[in-house]
């Protein structure tokens, strides 16, 4: 494309690529100097020339400037590489029906479970934490929310692929970097806003503040679904200009669960809309998944999917790995696998535990807290565990350059009743936990679920994920207990 076609005024140059990286190699690129936490790129422009940039979009006054290059001052370089990038890549998103899910908790599940039944209609791709998916491609993941080069050439390939709509995990980070502008939502989901990111947002204002601009942008013609029950969720039935449709079960709702039936193997409620009542089975677990299913439920609904046929595919839904995913391979004890990595998150798993769990058994929990990742939440996740368990391992979970020691530390300033180990190694500590479980104990492995990564000292390290070593700890103590 020509770089005057993106900017007005701008000379009739070839651009082949936008480069948001000084140390890729992209030859005729246009060259965006963002401004991050850690990073400024008006510091790496010569290394951006060097390695193929022929433009430069900056905001800061430059001392030099390099003979044969183009530079382009703006005032915000972050919402022009937003602009650009959405004209480079043919605004993919105006093809595609979007659906964008926002909130602390439930967006993996919420938008896989969009992508899985919305997609039985209308080949629907998906983007998020778990990984990058449409057609027959699997891609591993970028950030929750990538980068909006990453997300516009993504959604670009979706649309060449023939993806007819996308479910696109949208975090506040990426809604505050300006990573979806210029995305045409058609539905927004909000689920809750709890506990997390406040390194980042510094309060819960500020998170919420972040959160909002999703219903902000949002089309006036689309369809913004609220978690009515979150007192934020109340507070942005007025924040937005499109149409609102709530959900949530003790508030009432547009969509409104009732009589909630929670068993070991699946889910009941009916649900009351539009003056119909209607009897919903599901193989979810857990009362936060109903909150979950009924976002999906609405979005299908509001998509014109038939409430009958709701009915028959929430019956069995396909297991999304490492979010409440029960661990099967015959031992006589449950092993559950999920993400939770936020004080909401825990307290909805153990809470459940304590529900499947026979009083006179054990829940024994596996976890940890990020390196270099809101400190407060630390104490709050022992007092949570102590709480609702009965033997507590603290181990690693992406510890970064921290010292897992000092970071189990802090979390046990919260445990004041409950016996608890440190076991460093994530591996021996899930190991520990399945030799230690009796028959009907439960075991509960957060903060990782299917993750095959652990960020350490050195970057991003190999890991099998929760799930898979799980598996391979109840095999070897099978093994184990039969020889």
């Amino acid at each position: 494309m020509l770089l005057s076609e993106m900017v007005e005024g701008a000379p009739q140059i070839q651009i082949a690529s936008l480069m948001v990286d000084s140390r890729k190699k992209m030859p005729n690129a246009l060259f965006f100097c963002i401004k991050g936490m850690a990073n400024d790129g008006h510091k790496y422009i010569d290394q951006a020339i060097q390695n193929g940039a022929i433009a430069i979009v900056y905001s800061e006054e430059l001392s030099t400037k390099v003979n044969g290059i183009t530079y382009i001052k703006v005032d915000n370089v972050r919402q022009a590489l937003a602009y650009i990038a959405n004209l480079f890549y043919e605004h993919p998103s105006d093809k595609l029906r979007v659906f964008g899910v926002t909130g602390t908790n439930g967006k993996s599940s919420i938008t896989t479970m969009i992508k899985n039944l919305y997609g039985q209609y209308h080949a629907t791709g998906y983007i998020g934490t778990i990984s990058i998916e449409y057609g027959n491609i699997k891609k591993p993941p970028l950030l929750t929310t990538p980068d909006i080069v990453d997300l516009q050439s993504i959604l670009h390939d979706m649309v060449l692929a023939n993806m007819k709509a996308v479910a696109l995990e949208v975090s506040s980070i990426g809604l505050d970097q300006h990573r979806v502008d210029g995305v045409d939502f058609d539905i927004a989901i909000f689920t809750n806003l709890t506990h997390d990111h406040l390194d980042y947002h510094g309060n819960m204002e500020s998170y919420f503040s972040a959160k909002k601009l999703l219903f902000q942008m949002i089309k006036p013609s689309g369809t913004a679904i609220i978690n009515i029950d979150d007192e934020y969720g109340k507070r942005l039935v007025d924040s937005t200009k499109a149409h609102v449709v709530t959900y949530g079960i003790t508030t009432r709702s547009d969509y409104q669960a009732k009589n909630i039936k929670e068993y070991g193997n699946k889910t009941t409620f009916i649900l009351m809309h539009d003056d119909h009542e209607y009897f919903v089975e599901t193989n979810l677990l857990a009362r936060f998944n109903v909150y979950n299913l009924l976002a999906v439920m609405v979005a299908l609904h509001q998509s014109d999917i038939p409430m009958d046929d709701i009915l028959q595919l929430v019956k069995t839904i396909p297991q999304i790995e490492g979010r409440m995913e029960y661990i099967d391979e015959h031992q006589p004890f449950h092993v559950i696998v999920d993400f939770a990595h936020t004080p909401d998150g825990l307290t909805q798993v153990m809470s459940f535990a304590s529900k499947i769990t026979p009083k006179e058994n054990r829940i024994i929990a596996v976890f940890g807290s990020a390196g270099k990742r809101d400190v407060i939440k630390r104490p709050i996740f022992g007092e949570i565990a102590d709480k609702y368990c009965d033997m507590i391992i603290l181990t690693e979970d992406d510890p970064r350059d921290e010292n897992v020691l000092d970071i189990a530390k802090q979390i046990a300033s919260g445990i004041h009743h409950t016996n608890y180990i440190v076991i460093e190694r994530r591996i021996d500590a899930i190991r520990q936990a399945i030799e230690l479980a009796q028959p009907n104990d439960t075991v509960l492995l957060l903060g990782k679920g299917d993750e095959v990564f652990i960020y350490g000292q050195f970057g991003r390290e190999k890991y099998l994920g929760d799930n898979t070593v799980a598996r391979q700890c109840i095999k070897l103590f099978r093994r184990q207990m039969n020889q």
